[in-house]
């Protein structure tokens, strides 16, 4: 069946849902799990004449704050395989664009099965705010599991 699960995730409660489904079905299965956290790139503020200059983080704080998001995501995964048993990789990737990080590192590492939740927004707010998971269903030659 399944050799190889990527799970996606955020640190969020949700996400966390997605990483007990993964890591149940990893150690039903005997597949081997890696956990994904994609970090975003550091975008400097555009300024117009008229606006006020508020201090933003530099680019090296920036990247500290998000490495340490990282780290508290993935250990909360490395925590969950632990416990029941399963061989964990960690991964981190910084793009702009989660769900394509999410489909090239699931192609790179040779995961059969990817893993992550959904929000379900459906309609406008999902059109305006984006759906990772939509995107990689739609751009991903690996199978997905999405938890709700």
């Amino acid at each position: 069946m399944y050799k190889h699960i990527l799970v996606a995730t955020d640190g969020s409660k949700l996400s966390l849902k997605a990483v007990k489904s993964a890591t149940r079905l990893a150690a039903a299965v005997g597949a081997r799990l890696s956990a994904l956290y994609v970090m975003p790139e550091y975008m400097p503020p555009v300024y117009g004449e008229a606006t006020m200059y508020v201090a933003v983080a530099s680019p090296r704080r920036f990247k500290q704050v998000v490495e340490k998001d990282a780290a508290a995501a993935l250990s909360a995964v490395d925590e969950a395989a632990e416990g029941a048993g399963v061989r964990f990789t960690a991964v981190r990737a910084t793009d702009a664009q989660p769900w394509n990080a999410i489909v090239k590192v699931a192609r790179t590492k040779k995961c059969d099965l990817i893993v992550m939740a959904s929000h379900g927004r459906r309609g406008l707010s999902g059109f305006l705010l984006g759906s990772e998971t939509t995107k990689v269903l739609s751009h991903s030659k690996v199978p997905v599991l999405v938890v709700r």
